[in-house]
């Protein structure tokens, strides 16, 4: 089962590439973030006749998150637990059932958090504590489950080109990666440095400046799987040539492939 994260950055922007990435690609499963559109405009259409089921979680030309699977989901819900109140359309979960396992699918697009100090550090902060609180919650039900999507969040220095640029950025931050680290202890396996180590893997490169051309990166959009989950896992991959394409999202595509 090849399940990708992708920060899109916009449908109306990707219409082209996104089903390009897909025809391509070929994963059973893709989370996207950011699709900046509301349910009722997001254009279904396009997946559907590709053969995927779709769900999502929209917020007009802000965030909004989704599952496109070629296999069948159950037991959709939206919005991280733990804040009634929170409006921003940031999380969505399924269960993806396979041929020999069913996994439980947490899509994230979590807060930039940027201006720091201020209230929008503070709900990042606040945000990570809720999906620590539903991570632990999911392990509590010992069901496989994987959290993907883009978290915003530069683990080490060896995920940035330009570490000394980032380090009083809400991304790379020491509280943002202490609360990122909370995250994995409590078991979880982040699936690409399971796998690969050492420096110039990013997954996401700015537009400005041409950040792309000088392959000034960082990875922050990551796949973090439940013991069970990790005990699946046979690759992990981020897939960079789609940045260098025509009209790309600043962000590319990182997928893992399961024995499900």
């Amino acid at each position: 089962m090849k399940i990708a994260t992708f920060n899109i950055n916009g449908i109306k922007a990707r219409i082209d590439a996104l089903p390009r990435w897909l025809d391509e690609a070929l994963p059973d499963v893709a989370l996207l973030q950011e699709i900046k559109s509301v349910d009722e405009a997001f254009p279904r259409e396009i997946f559907e006749d590709r053969g995927y089921n779709v769900e999502t979680h929209g917020q007009k030309s802000f965030n909004g998150v989704a599952i496109l699977s070629k296999l069948p989901l159950e037991d959709v819900t939206r919005g991280l637990p733990g804040d009634d109140e929170d409006e921003q359309a940031r999380y969505i979960e399924a269960t993806v059932v396979g041929d020999a396992h069913a996994v439980r699918l947490c899509g994230l697009y979590l807060p930039n958090g940027n201006p720091v100090p201020g209230p929008k550090y503070d709900y990042k902060l606040a945000w990570m504590e809720r999906l620590r609180q539903r991570a632990q919650a999911l392990l509590a039900e010992e069901t496989p489950f994987l959290m993907a999507g883009d978290y915003n969040i530069i683990p080490q220095p060896e995920d940035a080109k330009r570490p000394d640029s980032w380090r009083e950025d809400a991304l790379f931050r020491l509280e943002s990666r202490t609360a990122y680290r909370r995250l994995l202890n409590l078991g979880l396996t982040e699936s690409f440095r399971a796998r690969t180590h050492g420096t110039g893997h990013y997954s996401f490169w700015d537009y400005q400046a041409g950040a792309w051309n000088r392959d000034d990166g960082i990875r922050i959009d990551h796949v973090l799987m439940s013991p069970a989950c990790a005990d699946m896992m046979t690759e992990c991959q981020i897939d960079k040539q789609v940045r260098g394409e025509v009209k790309p999202s600043d962000h590319v595509p990182v997928w893992v492939d399961l024995a499900a």
